[in-house]
């Protein structure tokens, strides 16, 4: 690729999320080809082809979006990768992604792994976010066809950290939502899920505050400086969130591995530290 965005590019997988991504290529510009196991899924303005290892052929730049990586494995060993670049949104384990830069490499492809943080209305709008990783190279070259999904960041050479932070985001994601849901459930028979939120968005938002100096004390492995909120103090506070749940007849279940965690710490000598340092219990 020489760096002009209207440089042809394949989409391989129409799900959702390649679909998605096929038609925010085409309203940029891009000549795109498709393919997907089953036919007759090409947005308009993309041309659909009968095979995959067609579509490889009509570009020097194949995104690849499918179910998993076996999925992957199976569409791409039937096309001649020999010069080209693979780009695999795939979702997957960076050990899997290791194997399929290596799959790539005995193919003589340079390989892009990548994660998407966005649901498919997302793609090609600036709430979009993708994480990259591997051929640094390749990554300069496919860039300005990558930034037409969204945020393009790349995150290392070595082909599994995309998926690394991929599911690392997910984590938090998901620990945040599982907040909600818990706090939801306890506030129900009293009060809405809306007047919660209308609270609980700013509180979130004011604590992610606290993450960097968090981080910090990862890194650095200092989880006794300047304490403001001990272990000790948070473990006291667990077993009131549990009994007040259980009174309002809902299971504390989703607080409940963070209060053993807590617990189990304290019962090390940890009581005061901060809460960074149930990393190192991790």
């Amino acid at each position: 690729m020489n760096g002009n965005d209207k440089n042809p590019v394949t989409v391989i997988g129409l799900g959702a999320m390649g679909s998605a991504l096929a038609r925010a290529l085409v309203a940029a510009g891009h000549p795109t080809t498709v393919w997907n196991r089953t036919p007759g899924k090409a947005p308009e303005g993309a041309n659909e082809t009968a095979t995959a290892a067609e579509a490889v052929a009509a570009s020097p730049l194949t995104v690849l979006c499918v179910l998993d990586y076996p999925v992957a494995q199976d569409v791409a060993k039937w096309a001649d990768w020999a010069g080209r670049t693979l780009v695999n949104l795939t979702n997957g384990t960076p050990q899997q992604a290791d194997a399929m830069a290596d799959w790539a490499a005995e193919r003589g492809a340079d390989y892009l792994d990548g994660g998407i943080m966005a649901v498919p209305p997302g793609i090609g709008t600036p709430h979009a976010m993708l994480l990259y990783s591997g051929s640094r190279t390749a990554f300069d070259q496919a860039e300005p066809v990558l930034s037409t999904f969204g945020a393009a960041n790349y995150v290392g050479a070595e082909p599994g950290r995309a998926a690394m932070f991929d599911l690392a985001l997910l984590t938090g994601m998901y620990g945040m939502f599982a907040g909600f849901v818990q706090a939801a459930a306890f506030v129900r028979k009293q009060a809405t899920a809306t007047e919660l939120t209308e609270l609980l968005v700013p509180w979130l938002a004011a604590m992610s505050g606290l993450l960097p100096d968090l981080a910090r004390r990862v890194d650095s492995g200092d989880h006794t400086t300047d304490v403001d909120s001990p272990l000790g103090m948070q473990a006291a506070a667990f077993p009131n969130l549990a009994a007040a749940c259980r009174a309002n007849g809902v299971s504390p279940e989703l607080l409940a591995p963070l209060a053993a965690l807590v617990d189990r710490a304290v019962a090390a000598g940890h009581a005061n530290t901060e809460l960074s340092s149930l990393v190192d219990l991790l």
